[in-house]
């Protein structure tokens, strides 16, 4: 029988063209680490995604939630942070809480993936929330991450992502942000 961790989206698994895309809109590249080596940039270690300045590190058993994850600290962390980035991502509780509001709706431009198997995938891999679950967190007691969200520009007042970098106005690498 599989563990609940086993039941997670991998990278191996996922659409690698739609991830790296989605990651180019932010300026983020996302790089391979060879199976079974540790993942440089890593936090926690294991098969968890690792930062590297404006790289993504991934081996094909991260899950695709520690992705998108990591992918939010560097989208909603502010440019200071952001230009010295090595492993640790920091950022305060609001700010955590904003970076697992906005996985769970970068989700949906992932085909195959989307918000519900996100939230899934973050229960079955042990995220905490007060209410007990990602779902119920995200429908009944994140409005606070939202608000956050729309305060830093990252959402639209009306709940889409706005594609932008927390401190850059035009969004990604200087960019003007906008979709292709």
């Amino acid at each position: 029988m599989k563990s609940n961790e086993d039941r997670v989206l991998r990278f191996a698994d996922c659409d690698e063209a739609a991830l790296s895309s989605l990651l180019t809109r932010f300026g983020l590249a996302l790089k391979r680490s060879p199976d079974g080596d540790p993942i440089p940039g890593s936090f926690w270690g294991d098969e968890e995604a690792g930062l590297l300045g404006d790289s993504l590190v991934v081996r094909a058993d991260t899950p695709v939630h520690s992705v998108l994850h990591e992918a939010c600290h560097y989208i909603c962390m502010d440019s200071d942070r952001r230009r010295g980035l090595h492993t640790d991502a920091g950022g305060n509780y609001d700010e955590e809480n904003a970076v697992c509001y906005l996985q769970i709706l970068l989700a949906d431009e992932l085909p195959g993936f989307g918000r519900e198997r996100m939230m899934a995938d973050m229960d079955a891999w042990g995220y905490s929330f007060r209410l007990g679950s990602a779902c119920r967190w995200f429908r009944e007691d994140a409005q606070d991450a939202r608000d956050w969200l729309v305060r830093e520009g990252l959402l639209a007042p009306g709940g889409r992502p706005t594609f932008r970098l927390r401190g850059r106005p035009g969004g990604k690498a200087g960019q003007n942000g906008s979709r292709p």
